[in-house]
């Protein structure tokens, strides 16, 4: 036997249970990862609270919970090249990561080798928040000598957002709560709060203007950048569904192109992107780590280790 999270109903935190499962086995074409950390991110805890939103990504309960996470290979399937027993890797499992073992498929696209130098609980934290942050910039086409407002800055995809528009050589502003003003700051972003009033703030921290946003939160960046003259084309969402205000574009890791999770380690190995971990929880206390997840305030990214 083996343990994964499970919940038997929709609903918050208190449905997940910590279950001891069948271990399962690789298949052809299929390898299994004994996790060691998984990283959590917003639409782990929106899948399993909103049934509407599970449905989307084929998802009905009971189901396992999680999305990312790294490890090490332990089983390889027939059929499979490029990988073997004791690789240490890395990828995404929607909707069963949170678990001793899971196995998957094995295209490039959901499963890489972990570089040397950097660790799992790093590794966890990259594959949805990595690309989303990505694609998010990739879809208003952000350049060097943009002045870019990154809304929702300090969160678990903001803080690769920012630093991903820093190396393209833009300027950031970053939306956030005054607590993590410090941490924007040492990211290479100029700090924002968010609220009433965003656009003139902004306005003011703009002295040329502002060219670009993304809206990593909601759609209060959106509309702020909308009322400075930001052309809807320059200006990207992931949370505000599929018809966001003023015809700004919506996106999401899905969109993100092949290399851009290869992208990040390189430049995590190249000291140009820090991942800063807010919290670390053992996978028993897979209740208080959700908690504070959907509680919208982490200052970087929440793993669980198993």
């Amino acid at each position: 036997m083996s343990r994964a999270v499970i919940y038997e109903a929709f609903g918050g935190p208190e449905m997940l249970e910590l279950r001891e499962v069948p271990e399962p086995h690789a298949g052809p074409g299929e390898v299994r990862v004994r996790v060691t950390v998984t990283g959590l991110n917003p639409m782990d805890w929106i899948i399993s609270s909103r049934s509407e939103v599970a449905a989307q990504f084929g998802i009905t309960v009971p189901s396992g919970f999680g999305s990312d996470l790294a490890g090490v290979i332990d089983e390889v399937g027939d059929g499979v090249t490029g990988f073997a027993v004791g690789d240490r890797v890395y990828g995404s499992a929607l909707g069963r990561a949170v678990a001793d073992f899971v196995v998957v498929g094995t295209p490039a696209d959901s499963l890489w080798h972990t570089p040397e130098g950097i660790s799992d609980e790093v590794a966890s934290t990259l594959p949805v928040a990595g690309a989303t942050a990505a694609a998010a910039l990739a879809a208003i086409g952000l350049r060097s000598g943009d002045t870019v407002l990154i809304g929702g800055a300090a969160g678990g995809v903001g803080v690769f957002a920012v630093q991903l528009a820093k190396l393209a050589g833009a300027t950031v502003i970053g939306t956030a709560s005054e607590g993590t003003f410090e941490l924007l700051r040492q990211l290479g972003a100029e700090p924002v709060a968010y609220g009433p009033g965003l656009a003139d703030r902004v306005k003011a921290l703009a002295a040329g203007g502002l060219t670009a946003a993304t809206d990593l939160f909601g759609t209060e960046t959106a509309e702020a950048a909308l009322a400075l003259g930001v052309a809807p084309e320059r200006i990207s969402t992931i949370a505000a569904g599929p018809n966001p205000p003023g015809g700004v574009r919506a996106t999401g890791g899905i969109d993100a192109a092949p290399d851009a999770v290869k992208r990040i380690t390189d430049a995590i190995l190249a000291g140009k992107i820090s991942v800063p971990i807010a919290a670390n929880f053992p996978v028993e206390r897979i209740r208080e780590a959700v908690t504070l997840q959907a509680g919208r305030h982490v200052h970087g990214k929440i793993v669980v280790t198993l």
